[in-house]
């Protein structure tokens, strides 16, 4: 198994990727684009904002395909 923070850091920045990390009570994963890395974490840009990630609290790292282009709105026949 690959070490989830170098591959973070060996990373392009604008990947997608998902990236679990422990939060009090648990996990917290989060999907969308790095932005960012600097000496103490990553920022991953999801659909919601932008999440820090600090690279102790890191478990899993994988880079996921880009989504699926959206469908257009449904039309009544």
């Amino acid at each position: 198994m690959t070490d989830p923070v170098a591959f973070l850091r060996a990373c392009e920045l604008g990947t997608r990727v998902t990236v679990r990390r422990r939060i009090d009570g648990g996990w917290s994963d989060a999907l969308g684009y790095l932005r960012e890395r600097t000496d103490t974490g990553c920022v991953v840009e999801t659909r919601r904002g932008p999440v820090a990630v600090p690279w102790d609290a890191v478990t899993h790292a994988i880079r996921v395909p880009e989504p699926p282009p959206r469908r257009g709105p449904r039309h009544p026949c």
